[in-house]
């Protein structure tokens, strides 16, 4: 039996790279009909079909893939990107205040939660801290859902792609800083400078980006394809900065979306854009995400840590349904808006396992492994439960959300 896998992973490795092609677009086009056959959200059916023929799979693609891993990391970047230009600005506007509180309440509950499992399971106060960080951010995996119910301008997912930013941001700030102090020690002069340059690089893609943008795709108007294009560099110039400052590339690509939302606003260069991005980029980037998956590691956690593996999941999902509860309750949202919220700020793919890879990278001075083996595959289970999970529970919830008028209404009210 295990000759015969052998044997099909090295012919599937194989095959020529337009052979490979071909198949990835044959999964597109097939495994989301035959997911919403099965009741499931075509993300988790993506997910499964990157494990499956991944390198922990069939390996048909094998480690070294570094055109499959560019248009995946494309794909989650356009699909933050997409979720900022989707985002009703004026009701933006009215909400930030509880943007910004949602996501303090979203980040520091489930941190809390999780130094406290590290903690609990034998971990220092710093890599407790690192796990802590770890379940504050989220990733909007199931954004596409509340994107294809015409959902994305009601006032709870306004606010829940708001809190991601501030999520994903304060996360990344208490993960360098721990990162820091285990290398070097403590450095309040470390610590100032990155905030500082986390500041200024936010008002420069929300003012100056955006001026400079708008300005371009103006003087461009008649030329959808020299708008694509420059929509496509902007995108790539606000990511590549944040990567410069030591954050996520996702909260670059959110905030451009929302620098360019006004100037791009129902332009033909931002529907082919949409297209490109739903039909073949942010596929791939699911699709991609899948390879991380080892299902035998997976395995093994379950079997030898199943009760760090619940503690951490456990301390996730009730942070952020607390979270959700607290926000949702205060803010007058219905039952469904708070449940649906609260899916969404389940997943935790990107920034959680870009920072547990790093953190697992880390060493301080007696070699020691800021996060071990074991913990990295917790993440990883977490990740998987969380990336299933997320969108299987959106799905189910966001369909039952208020209409957009009522929404509207609340939002006057309480302005």
């Amino acid at each position: 039996m295990v000759q015969s896998l052998d044997s099909v992973r090295s012919h599937a490795f194989e095959l020529p790279l337009l052979v490979k092609f071909a198949l990835a677009l044959a999964i597109i086009v097939i495994v989301p009909q035959l997911s919403r056959r099965l009741r499931l959200p075509p993300v988790v059916g993506l997910l499964l079909s990157g494990a499956l023929f991944g390198p922990y799979g069939l390996d048909v693609i094998g480690t070294n893939r570094p055109i499959a891993d560019f248009l995946g990391e494309l794909g989650k970047l356009l699909l933050m990107f997409m979720a900022g230009l989707e985002v009703d600005l004026l009701l933006f506007q009215r909400v930030r205040s509880r943007a910004m509180a949602f996501g303090i309440i979203t980040t520091f509950l489930p941190l809390i939660l999780g130094a406290i499992v590290g903690r609990v399971f034998g971990y220092g106060l710093v890599a407790a801290i690192v796990i802590g960080s770890l379940l504050a951010s989220h990733t909007l995996l199931a954004s596409s859902i509340v994107s294809k119910l015409d959902l994305t301008r009601l006032e709870p997912i306004t606010v829940t792609y708001g809190a991601t930013v501030f999520s994903d941001t304060c996360s990344l700030i208490v993960f360098a800083m721990c990162v820091s102090t285990f290398v070097r020690g403590f450095s309040f002069t470390g610590v100032l400078v990155q905030l500082c340059e986390i500041v200024a690089f936010v008002l420069f893609v929300l003012f100056g980006l955006s001026r400079i943008g708008a300005y371009v795709l103006r003087k461009l108007e008649h030329d959808d394809s020299a708008h694509f294009a420059v929509m496509i560099a902007l995108l790539a110039v606000a990511a590549t900065l944040a990567q410069l400052i030591q954050l996520p590339g996702i909260v670059g690509a959110f905030l451009s979306g929302l620098a360019l939302n006004a100037a791009a606003h129902e332009t033909a260069a931002k529907r082919e854009l949409q297209f490109i991005g739903d039909s073949l980029l942010i596929p791939i980037f699911f699709i991609t995400t899948g390879f991380l998956i080892n299902p035998g590691a997976l395995l093994e956690s379950f079997r030898s840590d199943l009760g760090l593996v619940a503690a951490i999941i456990g301390a996730l999902v009730v942070g952020k349904f607390i979270a959700a509860e607290i926000a949702g309750r205060r803010f007058g949202y219905t039952r469904d808006e708070r449940l649906a919220i609260w899916s969404l700020t389940l997943p935790q793919v990107a920034a959680t396992l870009a920072a547990a890879l790093v953190a697992y990278a880390t060493y301080d001075r007696s070699h020691q492994r800021l996060i071990d083996t074991r913990m990295l595959n917790v993440v990883l289970a977490l990740m998987l439960f969380t990336s299933i999970v997320g969108p299987i529970l959106t799905a189910h919830f966001a369909p039952r959300l208020v209409p957009e008028t009522r929404t509207s209404d609340r939002t006057r009210r309480a302005a």
